[in-house]
């Protein structure tokens, strides 16, 4: 079922929802920062404004002292514990207790694999290869080194980009909510096995908060013919300049929580003496 504020049909309720939202979004990166002492035992008032932060962005970055020696795995797991998530989706190239390191690869499987290059990422949300029974509603990264130069990240709201393109034409929400808007061909190679994905960019999960399924690459990303011009839709307010695009640059202790927005990754140049390291955590709930 759709909640009201979403139906095509209820102008009212949508307005209602889309004022409060633009009144409530940050106006500058710095809005989302939250300084911790610790992520793996966040205060009270970290942890509230942390959520504050996501209610109004459905993102928050943290930003903790240096901790030699640290953990990371076993931190950025007792924070998402600490934000109500406990299911990881464990991805083909994770290590096995689900988590992923992002690294320079330069030979073996990992690779062939952008995350694993100093190559951009283009806009996405994860996992949109994804079944619906997997669908990945928050994505955490910590940052334990950062590039010798470049590797920003660019974030947007998924909300923001609903009304934003609502406001263009609802015509293009209608066509990016069909179930066959976008098909992602299955993949097979090296024993790893991915099945043919066809479903919605914008959906709703059980609480009735909005998701979205989107990659910006024009490879391997089918479009209906019906969602083809809202695809591009997403493709000019993606790449042209916008005050709800927000860039930041993750320091070592740094960390993004997040309800799994459109986010990038710019090119870097990595420092095999020092080089980058950021641990990535996807979980199939949503940070509530």
């Amino acid at each position: 079922m759709i909640p009201a504020c979403f139906r095509l049909d209820d102008a009212e309720s949508y307005a209602r929802w889309r004022d409060g939202k633009l009144a409530g979004a940050p106006a500058a990166t710095c809005d989302l920062v939250v300084e911790v002492g610790d992520i793996a035992a966040l205060s009270p008032g970290e942890r509230q404004a942390l959520h504050q932060r996501l209610g109004r962005a459905n993102m928050a970055v943290y930003a903790e002292g240096p901790k030699p020696g640290r953990d990371h795995k076993t931190a950025l797991k007792a924070l998402a514990a600490q934000l109500g998530l406990v299911s990881l989706d464990a991805n083909a190239l994770a290590d096995g207790d689900g988590i992923t390191p992002l690294r320079v690869h330069r030979d073996g499987t990992r690779s062939r694999y952008i995350p694993y290059t100093e190559r951009p990422i283009t806009w996405h949300t994860d996992g949109y290869y994804n079944p619906p029974d997997r669908t990945v509603r928050a994505l955490l990264l910590h940052c334990a080194g950062k590039a010798a130069e470049g590797g920003a990240n660019r974030l947007m709201d998924h909300e923001m980009a609903y009304i934003l393109l609502r406001d263009e034409d609802p015509e293009l929400i209608r066509a990016l909510m069909r179930p066959d808007a976008l098909t992602i061909p299955g993949n097979e190679e090296e024993g790893m096995t991915r099945p043919e994905t066809v479903g919605p960019v914008f959906s709703f999960n059980a609480d009735g908060t909005l998701h979205m399924r989107y990659t910006a690459r024009t490879r391997n990303a089918i479009w209906s013919e019906q969602a083809a011009p809202a695809a591009a839709a997403i493709r000019r307010l993606l790449d042209g300049p916008s005050p709800h695009i927000f860039e930041h640059v993750l320091e070592e202790g740094q960390g993004l929580v997040s309800n799994n927005p459109l986010h990038t990754r710019e090119p870097f140049r990595d420092d095999p003496r020092s080089p980058r390291l950021l641990y990535r955590a996807r979980y199939h709930e949503r940070i509530s």
